[in-house]
């Protein structure tokens, strides 16, 4: 249900007041900008808006590269008025291919652009909804939800579905940041423990000194600095599932008092002299090789059998085939608002370089490698250079407009370093005039920066 009053940004340097007015009709609250600075302010917020920009006021090529950031806004639909023969300049048509919903040619009837103004406004609305919706779930699990269609992910989903049925004790193995506390959290959500506590510890993370008191918990006296009781991991999950990360990094003297704990299901606190009954459902996971382990005498076998009733095997990523490029186009949707630009997806070149990248830090590796993309990249796809996997692109197919824009942008380039920045200059060498050169910059994101009186330099 929409609100009775929604916000508008009217961008114009010309104010239409019959359109205005209709939009008053039917419950916008307008805002006139009429410069990007104008429109940054009336945009601050992060609620979700409409927004009107009207191309047929004339703004120049540096106001338009100005109000570029407006338009990058997740939060506002935007619908562009255009004059007749502006959507052949390739600046403005690349915007509003870019930015906006819809565009409205002149003549135009005010009910139709008010109609336009709404479409866009309400796609706005639904995605921030959805993505409200989701935030719950993304963050009971931590790095992202379990995504993949391959075999082996179909195998794991199965498995999963299995031994969330029973109590018996399960046992994830799997190479590091392949997602192995996601599966215990699926086991965890699909069991009869559900509504209990999942209570996870990295038995790699706490010093061996503190993991007794962190595992068992103390009594208030137990030690010095133990002013009162308590509670510790294993008790906390009373009721429900006890994660064991890292298991394969515990302590020797540790993994006694655990052993014992899972044969008997009591617990002491240090300083206790009585014995606590426990009820947890115990689910283990590690990147170490525990049959060497057990040979060279680093983990007890007793224990390791005790731990692993039911195993499961996380693939690695570079195992998965298309999951690959399904993870990362899912990251990319997740973590999209953390750039400034809007997105449109992957080049050739990175999916050709997610596929050829061996990922030996797995899903973990492939989701910091988007987001840092997502923030670094400077045009409308994400390239195997934002993710740092240049070196890993063989014969990567490449379209003719890409190949086209990558030849313009560095003969540009080349010119601009040639003639130390000098626009004029630059543009004689390529046979262009020096506005034609300066939308240019704009296209491909490049801007210049004045150093001297006549003077420009350019920037990414």
């Amino acid at each position: 249900m929409e609100p009775a009053s929604r916000h508008l940004v009217y961008v114009t340097r010309d104010v239409n007041s019959q359109l205005s007015a209709q939009f008053n009709a039917r419950g916008w609250h307008v805002e006139v900008a009429a410069s990007a600075r104008d429109a940054r302010r009336a945009l601050r917020s992060d609620a979700a808006a409409g927004g009107l920009l009207d191309l047929s006021s004339r703004f120049d090529s540096q106001e338009i590269a100005a109000l570029e950031p407006c338009l990058t806004m997740p939060n506002v639909g935007w619908v562009a008025a255009t004059a007749p023969g502006q959507m052949q300049e390739s600046v403005l048509r690349r915007l509003v291919r870019d930015y906006c919903y819809d565009y409205i040619t002149m003549p135009y009837e005010a009910p139709r652009i008010v109609d336009s103004v709404g479409h866009a406004y309400g796609m706005v609305v639904l995605g921030t909804a959805d993505e409200a919706g989701e935030q719950a779930p993304a963050a009971r699990v931590g790095e992202g939800e379990m995504v993949g269609s391959c075999d082996a992910m179909r195998a794991l989903f199965r498995a999963i579905r299995k031994v969330a049925m029973t109590d018996a004790p399960v046992f994830v193995s799997g190479e590091s940041g392949t997602g192995k506390e996601l599966t215990a959290v699926a086991i965890h959500e699909r069991s009869a423990r559900r509504d209990a506590p999942f209570v996870a510890i990295n038995c790699g993370a706490i010093p061996p000194h503190l993991l007794q008191s962190e595992l068992f918990g103390y009594e208030r006296g137990a030690f010095t600095g133990a002013s009162q009781r308590k509670i510790g991991r294993i008790e906390a999950a009373d009721g429900g599932t006890l994660f064991l990360d890292e298991i394969g990094d515990l302590p020797l003297e540790s993994q006694a008092s655990l052993l014992r704990f899972l044969q008997e299901g009591r617990i002491e606190r240090l300083g206790g002299q009585e014995s606590v009954h426990v009820d947890v459902r115990v689910i283990s996971a590690t990147h170490v090789d525990m049959a060497r382990a057990m040979e060279e005498g680093r983990f007890r076998a007793d224990l390791y059998h005790r731990l692993c009733v039911l195993q499961i095997d996380e693939p690695p990523l570079r195992a998965r085939g298309k999951d690959i490029e399904l993870l990362a186009r899912h990251m990319l949707e997740r973590f999209r608002k953390d750039g400034a630009r809007r997105l449109r997806g992957f080049s050739a070149d990175a999916i050709a370089a997610l596929h050829n990248y061996a990922w030996p830090g797995n899903v973990r590796e492939l989701i910091n490698r988007v987001r840092r993309a997502i923030v670094m990249s400077e045009g409308r796809h994400i390239t195997a250079r934002d993710l740092e996997l240049a070196d890993y692109v063989e014969i990567a197919p490449v379209s003719l407009a890409q190949a086209r824009e990558a030849a313009e942008r560095q003969a540009m380039e080349l010119a601009l370093l040639r003639h130390r920045g000098r626009l004029g200059d630059a543009a004689q060498e390529l046979g262009i005039s020096r506005v034609t050169l300066y939308r240019l910059l704009s296209a491909h994101g490049m801007r210049h920066v004045q150093t001297e009186p006549g003077e420009h330099r350019m920037t990414n």
